[in-house]
């Protein structure tokens, strides 16, 4: 090779590698259920997504100039309409997607595996999609139910105790109404309490039967396992059937404007809460200042520090640190470097926003700590710290359930 040869591809090497790289546009495909089953969380929670991710522009936190857009449908709860929003988002060159339905995502969940598009389930979805090594590409980030239930028990335990007390859950005649159950079986057998189950037929409008035979079984605490306006409902019947408002203690589906709907009764009751309500926490706050304040809101600035609108802000405050992560050295973000991304993430606490999270190939859950908050009459209250609770049941029932999913398909 002449010596000139050698100073061309030289000179060319050095601009190529000097050439400044382009900015990338990251998009989420937040394809939810506005008009559905689902509006009681749906708005608040995807403004509250919205939201973040103008932060996230406006702070720079992907850096080089890159930004992240949300790609924002209607899938009215149909796995059929989620499924074709799913394909054109893709084609849009999506690269995360959150249904937050549980029909949608389990339509959706073998096709995203296949395409290497991260699917992320946070407060609804499969449990056993914790199990990174069985679900590579599905990630429900927060505390599963099973682990929700498991920080209730323990919070009994550690004000009241188990041994000997009665436990009743009420709940939607339904999968998710469902869901607790063999925690329950199990955790009983293990701390010496008995617990009996309620079902009521879905919405959850009507459910006095059910609270007459609670009433019956005299319990020493309760656990209400629905969403929605149920859930209110499941509030009012009980304390008119003389259960205490410190005896309830609710899944994360109870938010202010279940409080509102109950009036002052409320107070007293519990709920397992996965990110902190209010505008006390710096996030909160610069999303106040910088994107409310001038005008840049994707909805009512009421809604801001609402429980919902909070959990919508923590999901896209993950997923923007796991694309940050995904894109260390320059490399495009794809669904494989972003699952890496998320699978670096360590420690993360949203600046205090949520129970610092760290994921593995082989736990997407995070490690499923939570805290149980109590209505005050005004707003909520922690009551407990945030924790993992039975982490070692958790992880069992985890992956004995994601191990047949397996060997079914």
């Amino acid at each position: 090779m002449t010596f000139l040869r050698k100073l061309a591809l030289t000179t060319a090497l050095v601009a190529g590698l000097s050439a400044p790289v382009a900015a990338e546009d990251v998009k989420f495909g937040l394809l939810q259920d506005f008009t559905a089953v689902y509006t009681f969380v749906t708005g608040q929670y995807n403004q509250g997504q919205q939201d973040y991710l103008a932060l996230a522009n406006a702070e720079g936190i992907l850096g080089e100039g890159n930004t992240v857009t949300a790609i924002v449908r209607d899938t009215g709860n149909q796995p059929q309409r989620g499924i074709e929003a799913y394909n054109r988002a893709k084609e849009e060159g999506a690269v995360l997607f959150d249904f937050l339905s549980t029909p949608v995502s389990a339509a959706i969940l073998d096709q995203a595996q296949a395409d290497k598009n991260v699917v992320i389930t946070p407060a609804h979805g499969r449990g056993d999609a914790s199990d990174g090594t069985v679900f590579p590409y599905v990630f429900p980030m927060f505390a599963t139910y099973w682990a929700q239930a498991a920080a209730l028990i323990e919070h009994m335990k550690e004000t009241g105790g188990l041994e000997g007390k009665k436990i009743a859950i009420v709940h939607i005649d339904s999968p998710f109404g469902r869901e607790p159950g063999p925690i329950l079986e199990a955790l009983s057998e293990q701390e010496g309490f008995e617990f009996q189950a309620f079902p009521y037929a879905s919405p959850g409008n009507e459910q006095s039967a059910a609270w007459s035979e609670v009433r019956r079984y005299r319990p020493d605490y309760v656990l209400i396992w629905g969403a929605g306006g149920g859930q209110a409902v499941s509030v009012r019947t009980a304390i008119q059937n003389g259960i205490a408002p410190e005896q309830i203690h609710s899944v994360i589906w109870l938010a202010e404007t279940d409080a509102a709907n109950v009036g002052p009764q409320m107070k007293g009751v519990k709920r397992f809460e996965a990110t902190a309500a209010g505008t006390d926490h710096p996030i909160i706050q610069r999303i106040q200042e910088k994107i409310i304040a001038p005008g840049k809101g994707s909805g009512d600035g009421a809604n801001v520090g609402n429980s919902y609108y909070n959990l919508g802000v923590a999901t896209m405050a993950v997923a923007v640190e796991a694309a940050r992560l995904g894109m260390e050295g320059g490399q495009p973000l794809t669904g494989e470097s972003l699952k890496a991304g998320f699978e670096k993430i360590s420690g993360f606490d949203a600046e205090g926003l949520m129970p610092a999270v760290t994921y593995t190939a082989e736990d997407h859950q995070g490690g499923g700590a939570g805290r149980v908050s109590e209505w005050d009459g005004e707003k909520w209250v922690p009551v407990s710290e945030w924790k993992a609770s039975y982490p070692d049941l958790i992880r069992r029932v985890i992956e004995e359930s994601a191990a047949k999913y397996a060997a079914e398909h």
